[in-house]
């Protein structure tokens, strides 16, 4: 009888290639943004900040990643659900780091979430399509 768990995280390597599509994405764009990404449990693995972003955009990019990697859905979602009534709203509002601005996105391989990616700095939908390229790079999903 076991009496452990397998758990799936995201790898260094994939995590640094997630950062480095992303970051690509918004250069060609003329987006300066910041990119984390965190292991499933919401601990970062790779932090990348393009010139001149502030360091308070490095805080929310990574709570974006954290969000999405231990709420298993994307910030957009959970702002969704946060709205749903006055008690969701009080209860998510008072939770340290929940991050529910559009940009942070769970990384999902066959259906299991393996990480989150956190992206900030550009627009709200101009931070998730930097995910979303960034994932569907290595064959990844958001959902």
């Amino acid at each position: 009888m076991s009496h452990s768990v397998t758990i799936k995280s995201i790898s260094l390597a994939a995590a640094e290639t997630l950062a480095s599509e992303a970051l690509a994405h918004a250069h060609k764009n003329g987006w300066k943004v910041v990119v984390a990404i965190a292991d499933q449990a919401g601990s970062p693995v790779v932090f990348r900040r393009m010139d001149g972003v502030s360091s308070l955009t490095g805080e929310i990019a990574l709570d974006k990643a954290y969000t999405a990697a231990i709420m298993r859905r994307t910030t957009m979602a959970l702002a969704e659900r946060m709205t749903s009534t006055a008690a969701m709203t009080m209860g998510m509002a008072n939770r340290p780091r929940l991050m529910a601005w559009q940009g942070g996105l769970p990384i999902l391989e066959n259906g299991t979430v393996i990480g989150g990616i956190g992206i900030s700095g550009a627009a709200g939908h101009e931070d998730a399509e930097c995910g979303e390229v960034a994932l569907a790079s290595l064959g990844l999903t958001s959902a």
